[in-house]
């Protein structure tokens, strides 16, 4: 059906000056129509008045909100959803009684309906309360009860350290293979390098044998040119 209104009358509408938060500014050149409006379906009361074209009201009325009579004829309240600041002046001080009262009234409803809405919401949400004696049970028998190892510890622990040292083995196994292997390698250069010493002493001994023959052969040739000439 939505909103319906419930109680109006004629004020002339202010909003206070946003520059100086004192100055009262018209919202209207004349009275207008200020409305209580209520929305069934969210259980929400509105003050709503239109000057002209547009909204120059439209307050949702809650429970924090209070509206002051400043004068015999004039009120206001603050609405800080809008950021601002209303006021009412009205014909007769019988009018601003009836506007004040209306609005005690709407705002104890609203007062109802927002505590309503939190006590269903506790009720379907009982395990959100983290105080809850079941929850402090399970919590205290979780610090309490810590988890039970044998003399040697569990068996997590035992087969942790079984694996631990299986790869410790296996790591000096693998250390020691690789040890032997190097070995090898160096022994088998060693080897080579001792054979190629000992071709090499071989060649220099020919040499040597080569250039002791040359020599001999030299003092041959020479001692023989000697007596040729004598």
């Amino acid at each position: 059906m939505g909103e319906q209104p419930v109680f109006s009358l004629k004020a002339h509408v202010f909003q206070i000056d946003p520059a100086t938060k004192r100055n009262w500014i018209p919202a209207s050149k004349h009275a207008v129509t200020v409305s209580f409006f209520y929305d069934a379906g969210r259980s929400v009361y509105r003050i709503i008045s239109v000057g002209g074209t547009k909204a120059i009201i439209n307050s949702t009325i809650t429970p924090n909100m209070t509206f002051t009579k400043t004068s015999q004829k004039f009120g206001q309240w603050a609405d800080s959803r809008a950021n601002t600041v209303y006021g009412l002046g009205f014909a007769t001080e019988q009018q601003l009684q009836q506007f004040s009262e209306q609005f005690k009234e709407f705002k104890e409803a609203a007062r109802l309906v927002r505590d309503k809405s939190q006590e269903k919401f506790e009720l379907l949400s009982p395990g959100l309360n983290i105080s809850s004696p079941q929850v402090n049970t399970v919590l205290s028998e979780d610090r309490q009860s810590p988890p039970v190892l044998g003399v040697n510890g569990s068996s997590e622990d035992k087969l942790f350290r079984s694996k631990s040292a299986d790869m410790e083995e296996s790591t000096e196994k693998e250390q020691m293979r690789k040890m032997l292997s190097e070995g090898s390698i160096c022994e088998r250069n060693s080897d080579a390098e001792l054979f190629s010493l000992r071709d090499s002493n071989t060649k220099l001994v020919a040499a040597l044998h080569e250039a002791n023959s040359s020599i001999d052969q030299w003092k041959k040739l020479l001692a023989e040119i000697i007596l040729f000439l004598m």
